[in-house]
């Protein structure tokens, strides 16, 4: 007998529906056909310890499993339970009447309790796409499909409740989360506040900015200064990610398997904070089995590179593509993935490798050449797409026994919103534009016009702080947000005089 049952199998941040094809005949070997990996190809043993004992039956006969279409790869475990039931149905032990209706997947074990898998938003997603009416899936991954309006969500601990699901024995229950609730609920919930941070006025003003325009920045700074703990707070003054983003990034993390079982939607911006031992494939993703990298995973969010000259330097290269494209595309022989990567860079930095180059009260016993030598260490065309390098001094003791209280994030996130405000109406023609870094050489010309001494001001900075041609396009765009954050029209002298500020790198003779 011929049963079919359906799943899925996720590609990038996006599903496909595969069909699981079941024949039982007579005969006493198993056939697994249509490209499956190891995993698929041992789902056999998984599936008949199961079966038995879950008090089923596995048959002794010829099995034939077909995962169509045939031409694309199936890759992990998370067929075991279609094929289980698509068994069970071939062998008249549960009807097949319903199995056309539903999306069936996860993982068993080898006592039929049922393991979570990855990507289930995007699964589902698809199944209702398709017109499924409902999605039998582990109990783990259960809130992440009933995100999906107009699709059944059903979890299940174990086969024998799938199985009498179908006999009608037996009914299982359907998990229905309030999107919208969910996604008001949690918008604004940061465990870290920008209050928490002492003094450092000037980096936090810095960091606003940033935030305004979706500037990458770099923080200079000997340790201790405050740089990590400064860069930990830049999402809570982000705008709230709107409901799409929400599930653009959960549908990321999704497939990542990062998602707990609590959680339904990501509703709060990521922050991803990479060891510099990390690897390329790691940053970026991919491997034998691609996956999203750090850069997606913190797509709509922040990307935290803590000591940039101790990461190798292909690993930052790398990145240079992404951070123009916003995605990311995983090529391989037989097909290419591609991942959203649109994320805010911050790094930190020594200014040498004792880390004392340039401080007000400690000596820097870096012998000479060494902090041009360290500094070199990152790429002019990566400095090229950092708006914003910004130094960052120790705070005195009267700025840390002070008992004032700092701004809240949420004052400083208001005016960030604001500023975003103006950015949506400026780009409003231009669906693919959010944000004033995000501009090309030629809307940089047209919506940073300049006035006369403004010009006169920029050709002076150029000259007299040996800053490089490539800072110009940045200097406008940072003056620009700084306008958007006061809420004028025009760029003024004193936009572009604090803009022309945080170049700090580009100074001829900087670490000189």
């Amino acid at each position: 007998m011929l049963v079919k049952t359906y799943g899925s199998a996720v590609y990038g941040v996006n599903a496909l529906t595969i069909t699981i094809e079941v024949n039982i005949s007579a005969g006493t070997k198993y056939y697994m056909v249509g490209l499956p990996d190891n995993a698929v190809k041992e789902s056999l043993r998984r599936v008949a310890s199961a079966i038995n004992i879950s008090g089923l039956r596995m048959p002794k006969q010829k099995i034939v499993v077909n995962l169509a279409p045939a031409d694309i790869k199936k890759e992990g475990s998370s067929y075991d339970l279609p094929i289980a039931i698509g068994i069970l149905a071939a062998s008249g032990q549960i009807p097949h009447d319903e199995l056309e209706n539903y999306f069936i997947m996860g993982e068993l074990s080898l006592d039929g309790s049922i393991q979570p898998i990855k990507g289930a938003l995007p699964i589902a997603i698809q199944a209702q796409q398709d017109g499924f009416k409902g999605f039998i899936l582990p109990k783990q991954n259960v809130r992440e499909a009933a995100v999906v309006d107009g699709l059944e969500a059903y979890g299940v601990d174990n086969l024998a409740q799938v199985a009498a699901f179908f006999n009608k024995s037996e009914t299982l229950e359907q998990v229905k989360v309030d999107t919208k609730e969910e996604f008001l609920k949690n918008i604004n919930n940061y465990e870290h506040d920008f209050s928490d941070v002492k003094g450092q006025e000037n980096i936090k003003r810095a960091l606003e900015i940033a935030a305004a325009g979706g500037h990458n920045v770099i923080l200079i700074g000997p340790p201790g200064a405050g740089k990590t703990m400064l860069a930990k707070r830049l999402p809570t003054i982000l705008p709230p990610l709107n409901l799409n983003e929400a599930l653009e990034t959960t549908k990321i993390h999704s497939v990542a398997g990062k998602l707990s079982a609590a959680d339904s939607l990501m509703t709060s911006r990521p922050y991803r904070s990479p060891h510099h031992t990390i690897s390329d494939v790691a940053l970026v993703g991919g491997g034998i089995n691609p996956q999203p990298g750090e850069i997606s995973l913190a797509h709509n969010g922040v990307l935290f590179l803590d000591e940039l000259p101790e990461f190798k330097r292909t690993v930052l290269e790398v990145m240079r593509q992404p951070l123009e494209d916003r995605k990311v595309a995983i090529a391989r022989a037989r097909f290419s993935v591609e991942y959203p990567a649109s994320f805010m860079l911050v790094a930190s930095m020594n200014p040498c490798p004792c880390g004392f180059y340039n401080h007000p009260e400690k000596d820097c016993v870096c012998a000479p050449g060494v902090v041009q030598k360290y500094l070199s260490k990152i790429s002019g065309p990566l400095l090229d797409r950092i708006d914003l390098h910004v130094e960052v001094t120790p705070v005195n003791f009267t700025s840390l026994a002070s008992s004032a209280d700092a701004e809240k994030s949420d004052i400083i996130r208001n005016r960030v919103i604001k500023a975003r405000e103006i950015q949506d109406k400026r780009f409003a023609d231009k669906p693919e534009l959010h944000s004033n870094a995000q501009m090309s050489p030629k809307m940089v010309r047209k919506v940073c016009e300049i006035n006369e001494d403004g010009i006169i001001l920029l050709k002076n900075a150029m000259e007299r702080l040996g800053l490089s041609a490539r800072a110009y396009d940045r200097i406008l765009k940072v003056a620009r947000t700084i306008a958007d954050l006061a809420g004028s029209e025009n760029v003024e002298l004193e936009h572009l005089a604090e803009s022309i500020n945080y170049r700090s790198l580009d100074r001829d003779g900087w670490a000189g």
